[in-house]
């Protein structure tokens, strides 16, 4: 603890003020850097590259999917990183993750990766259920949703393929959704919207070193960029997934933090 009082796991009021204006919370040391170590080793050996031969990093980016085995379990479940999901997205209202996934790992290379537009994730299919992700919805209730999460399980510079990140642009997003209501839009619709209506917006990027998680609000408009850098970079990307429909009009007024947030962008006060 410290003289403060506070604990070294609390979620502080500056990354909350981060996340509800800026659409994003950066969590240094979310998780030890000996669980990234022991995850990149794994990883490695699922992209069928050798870190030692740079022959073998035949290709800009490499996708890979869930993995459960203990380091991922580890990092995904840190003590810092439940009371963020507490602070944010409220007690009992999340889902605990027992894998971690999906990953893109980026390579120094020449060729365009083809994967660097500005979007935002979906959440949920529609009913036909298509095969395509980018015909999945976001609705302004963000159902299926509670946080799109940055895992850096490599020290990450600006060099390195950082995710670029809109600051603020959950905010407007929030406003495009809401005409139509629950059943939303597709990833391809609302990411040319949310690219066209946001653009000039303040640019950042998630750099750090391994071990950082960054908590971003399922609405923030992101992009991919290509590696320039020399070391490959290891980054998961998953959703947490909500326990229990977000709710924007509540009676009790107990909203949580990504509620109010919702709240904000749709023009009502953040309470």
């Amino acid at each position: 603890m410290h003289s403060s009082g506070r604990s070294d796991h609390e979620f502080t009021d500056l990354q909350k003020q981060q996340f509800v204006q800026e659409g994003f919370a950066k969590i240094e040391a979310a998780f030890s850097p000996e669980f990234a170590e022991e995850a990149r080793a794994i990883l490695w050996r699922a992209t069928g590259c050798d870190p030692e031969d740079k022959a073998t990093w035949t290709r800009p980016v490499i996708r890979l999917g869930d993995f459960p085995q203990t380091p991922f379990q580890k990092a995904v479940n840190s003590p810092a990183l439940h009371a963020a999901f507490d602070a944010v997205v409220g007690k009992s209202r999340w889902v605990r993750r027992e894998s971690l996934g999906g990953f893109a790992v980026r390579f120094p290379h020449p060729d365009d990766p083809g994967d660097t537009g500005w979007h935002i994730d979906a959440s949920f299919p529609p009913p036909e259920h298509p095969e395509s992700y980018f015909d999945w919805r976001i609705n302004v209730r963000s159902d299926g949703r509670a946080l799109l999460m940055l895992f850096l399980f490599s020290d990450v510079t600006r060099q390195d393929a950082p995710t670029r990140i809109r600051a603020g642009s959950h905010l407007a997003v929030a406003r495009l959704l809401a005409p139509a209501g629950d059943n939303g839009m597709s990833m391809m619709e609302i990411s040319k919207l949310a690219d066209r209506e946001t653009t000039g917006m303040p640019e950042t990027i998630a750099t750090g070193t391994a071990g950082t998680v960054y908590l971003c609000h399922p609405f923030l408009v992101h992009a991919a960029q290509a590696h320039h850098g020399a070391t490959p970079r290891f980054l998961a990307q998953p959703p947490l997934l909500p326990r229990v429909h977000l709710e924007l009009n509540r009676s009790d007024g107990d909203y949580s933090l990504l509620e109010q947030t919702i709240r904000l962008g749709l023009g009502n006060r953040a309470g």
